[in-house]
């Protein structure tokens, strides 16, 4: 059990990093300015700030205590999700991955909040003509364990021989 739980929190700590790479990456050689054209009319690298959360919501606000109050909201999720992951041994395989990464992508958002007071964004997708809004690893990693959870939500489940 104790092994499966540090695999979860291997898991957490490796999508942590990645996200970190990625953003150093970009903060130190992508200016706001750049745009680099990955897969042109389809993907591209620019960089942007958002001190606000998904999709730039409350990115303008001026209320006085935006930052903190998205930190502590942050800081209750990631501990949330650290509690569920710690009995491992009564999650299915699906939801246990799924929290992982949630628990990795909340991580590596919830840290720039602390130390910059904003959260780098870089990735921007299409959708034809409209530009998805930027996001990053992290939000990448949640939105996957999101759906992942998701699913192993709705998915059927196996029932035991006689049982009701």
């Amino acid at each position: 059990m104790a092994d499966l739980r540090m695999k979860a929190y291997g898991a957490a700590a490796a999508v942590f990093a990645l996200d970190r790479f990625t953003k150093w990456l970009v903060e130190s050689r992508v200016s706001e300015s750049d745009v680099y054209r990955v897969i042109p009319g389809l993907f591209e690298i620019i960089r942007s700030e958002n001190r606000g959360v998904a999709f730039g919501i409350f990115n303008d606000s001026t209320f006085e205590w935006r930052t903190t109050l998205l930190v502590l909201v942050s800081v209750a999720a990631v501990v949330a999700v650290s509690i569920i992951l710690w009995n491992a041994r009564r999650l299915d395989r699906h939801t246990l991955w799924a929290l992982a990464m949630v628990l990795g992508g909340a991580a590596g958002n919830v840290f720039d909040r602390i130390v910059y007071g904003k959260v780098t964004d870089f990735l921007q997708i299409y959708l034809g003509t409209y530009p998805w809004p930027t996001f990053n690893v992290a939000d990448s990693a949640i939105v996957i364990g999101s759906l992942l959870l998701l699913f192993s939500q709705i998915r059927p489940r196996r029932q035991a021989a006689n049982v009701p």
